[in-house]
């Protein structure tokens, strides 16, 4: 295949927060000690694979800032093979690489990645929340429908975000560029149908560290011909991907 731009989206590993099934909103909540478990198994995994970023994005909550640390400190600390590929079908194709093992990886943190807003839930468990808010609570069990919560973002300021994050990868990166975005889960769903140009947002479970994998033909993107429909210039290669933790 051509030189495309490729992005991994990445969830960031299982946090404290997740173990206590909190509703982690916009609260630091650092990795447990299997979500570090978690990053080491998929920074070898990608490291096996050739999978080396030019460059980074990462919400800058602990949870996801420490996957990205993790993931960082294994590939800056690997030695970087003289010639390494990306396996295509078999296929050997030659990767972009730094010419040292002195280059760092441009890192950073967008305020666009963050997990949802929740106000006044923030940090809580669903059963104290009830406790403390037993009507509002008693209205998001009744209904599917979208209720507000106080102090807490909407959908829209969702959308918003991810369309404006996705926008700034197209208009500041081309072909050549592979490009890893560490996230949550709840955002994960409104990027991933943003990049996808869909017009609603899909339920994605992804688990902790799940990997999401699009090719792209950045230098193709805009065109409003019949090659908007030319599967070979956008590819999902991964989707919900976690056989790194089977290992």
């Amino acid at each position: 295949m051509h030189r495309v731009m490729k992005l991994l989206f990445i969830r960031h590993a299982q946090s404290t927060g997740n173990v206590e099934k909190r509703m982690q909103g916009h609260g630091e909540f650092a990795l447990s000690e299997i979500g570090k478990q978690q990053t080491e198994k998929l920074a070898r995994s990608l490291l096996a694979e050739g999978w080396f970023p030019s460059h980074v994005y990462s919400s800058p909550l602990k949870r996801a800032a420490e996957t990205t640390q993790i993931l960082l400190d294994y590939f800056l600390a690997a030695p970087l093979p003289a010639a390494v590929s990306d396996l295509i079908d078999g296929a050997a194709t030659p990767v972009d690489l730094p010419e040292n093992e002195s280059c760092t990886i441009p890192v950073s943190y967008a305020e666009e990645l963050k997990e949802f807003q929740n106000g006044i839930f923030q940090g809580l468990t669903w059963a104290e929340a009830v406790e403390r808010y037993p009507a509002l609570c008693q209205k998001l069990e009744a209904s599917p429908d979208w209720i507000p919560i106080p102090n807490a973002e909407t959908l829209e300021d969702a959308r918003e975000r991810a369309s404006q994050f996705i926008q700034r990868l197209m208009s500041q990166h081309q072909n050549g560029d592979h490009i890893w975005i560490v996230t949550h889960s709840w955002i994960l769903q409104h990027l991933v149908a943003e990049l996808l140009g869909c017009d609603r947002s899909w339920r994605l479970r992804a688990q902790n560290t799940a990997l999401f994998e699009f090719w792209i033909d950045r230098s193709r993107w805009h065109r409003t011909d019949q090659n908007r429909f030319n599967t070979d210039l956008w590819q999902v290669r991964r989707f919900n991907d976690c056989h790194h933790l089977q290992t």
